[in-house]
């Protein structure tokens, strides 16, 4: 009896672990699917099938919902993740909400505010010259040659 219960709590304390890692497993497939989709939609309109075309792109617009959902349920049960220090910018920093194309002075995306590892926050992957940056409680990936902000999500720390 007292083995039985040692095995269901030993069971109980890795099931988080366990239903973490598929999370983040759903995640990968979530994207995966996403850009199956748009690669349809994509095919759909340069043969000329708009039908098919506006299919994929429903599809398309649905699996990115879920995927968004699947992300925001992973960042709700992992708080403390997403829970960062006070956030010390360059000399004369204000915060400014930036958009896409917004330009940063050098001073913003230096290697002290990129973000280490951005596969525990299950940010996408960059390409080359694009770092994950912290401004604010916001994280923008800035392509670091040019300054150039190319993807922004807004209250991402809490």
């Amino acid at each position: 009896m007292r083995k039985n219960l040692l095995a269901v709590l030993a069971a109980a304390a890795l099931l988080p672990s366990m239903a973490s890692a598929q999370s983040a497993q759903e995640v990968r497939n979530g994207q995966r699917e996403v850009e199956r989709d748009r690669q349809e939609v994509q095919r759909h309109t340069r043969n000329g099938d708009t039908k098919r075309a506006n299919a994929a792109r429903q599809e398309m617009r649905e699996d990115a919902r879920e995927n968004r959902e699947d992300w925001r349920d992973y960042r709700n049960s992992h708080r403390s993740t997403f829970r960062m220090g006070n956030y010390r910018g360059p000399k004369n920093y204000r915060y400014r909400p930036v958009a896409v194309g917004y330009q940063f002075q050098p001073s913003y995306y230096r290697s002290n505010y990129w973000v280490a590892n951005p596969a525990r926050y299950r940010l996408p992957a960059t390409g080359r010259n694009q770092r994950w940056v912290r401004y604010g409680n916001d994280v923008v990936l800035v392509n670091i040659r040019t300054g150039r902000v190319i993807r922004v999500y807004r209250s991402f720390f809490w």
